[in-house]
């Protein structure tokens, strides 16, 4: 019998970027798009390769592509990243697994490179798929910490705990991460939040993204040196998201959407954005919707009023070749 898992891609509505220095987020499932794992009992371990573990091109254009948006290394890493972070749980709590072997594959439709999760998606079926294969009780909490460490601690990749509490959940979720209390439970404050209260948004998103915009930027180390701009803006968009999450408890909507925008705008008084980026901002507000990015760039998310509006937003972004959809959360 096969355990099959499905993980959404997740986007911040509030917070983001702060969630990495100590703030405090307000972010979403995105169930239009979805990792997929599936596992089954087998003779011996067997990690199928996905769409991005391929080796077979028509041309070098078409490989050097695929290196632009996928890198050099597909899912399979992710994958054994995840079983060995399962296996170090298992052993530093003294749990007893059957011995028993599987074959696991995973397949994505989450779109690559605008800031959707989708690497974290993977890992975190992974991770629910073999706890149900083996039987094993994680805490949601942990396991979004474990999610994390696949990355960070196995392959050295700079990751944030956000998204994998949002996939981990399953929900959307508002998130603390205040540095005393992270430092005393290893974990931030967590409260699921009912998706019955957001309002109607839209997720639109850069279709071709084989030559994207590469912008460098020094926020990280300005801030481990102290610098007072980025710590204000860091302080100013948690406080933001802190805000925003109590306007949207008492459906106060013309609130929570200024604090939508607001979360943009200070994020790019200090992040150089790309001018891809910021006419994909621009033209949402011109049109009446809000807009903020939902990660790390290339799609942008916000709400919007009406089906008119929502069709008007639909007809300019695909003038400039982008996709969008109304976000399922």
């Amino acid at each position: 019998m096969s355990i099959v898992i499905n993980v959404p891609a997740r986007a911040g509505v509030l917070g983001n970027p702060s969630d990495g220095f100590f703030g405090k987020t307000l972010s979403i499932p995105v169930r239009n798009f979805r990792a997929q794992i599936v596992l089954f009992e087998w003779e011996k371990i067997e990690i199928l390769p996905g769409q991005s573990d391929t080796g077979n091109y028509n041309s070098i254009d078409e490989l050097l592509a695929d290196i632009r948006l996928n890198g050099f290394y597909g899912g399979m890493r992710l994958i054994k990243a995840t079983i060995k972070q399962f296996f170090d749980y298992v052993k530093a709590n003294g749990l007893s697994v059957p011995s028993k072997n599987f074959t696991l594959r995973y397949t994505s439709n989450i779109p690559r490179q605008v800031g959707l999760a989708g690497s974290s998606a993977i890992i975190t079926a992974t991770m629910k798929a073999l706890c149900q294969f083996y039987g094993v009780m994680m805490d949601k909490a942990i396991m979004a910490n474990h999610v994390m460490w696949s990355e960070t601690k196995e392959l050295g990749i700079s990751a944030g705990l956000q998204d994998r509490v949002v996939q981990v959940f399953d929900e959307p979720v508002f998130m603390d991460f205040d540095r005393e209390y992270m430092e005393t439970h290893g974990h931030g404050k967590y409260e699921v939040v009912f998706r019955e209260l957001l309002p109607r948004m839209y997720l639109a998103y850069q279709a071709d993204l084989t030559h994207k915009d590469v912008v460098h930027n020094d926020v990280r180390k300005r801030w481990e040196c102290g610098d007072k701009d980025v710590m204000n803006v860091m302080e100013q968009l948690a406080n933001n998201a802190v805000e925003g999450y109590a306007a949207l408890k008492a459906k106060k909507m013309d609130v929570f959407k200024a604090c939508i925008n607001k979360n943009f705008d200070l994020r790019a008084s200090i992040y150089p954005i790309p001018e891809k980026n910021m006419r994909m901002i621009k033209l949402a507000r011109d049109i009446g919707a809000t807009s903020k990015f939902p990660g790390s760039g290339g799609a942008i998310i916000g709400t919007y009023e009406s089906e008119t509006q929502f069709t008007e937003l639909f007809q300019a972004f695909t003038e400039i070749g982008c996709n969008i959809v109304k976000i399922e959360i």
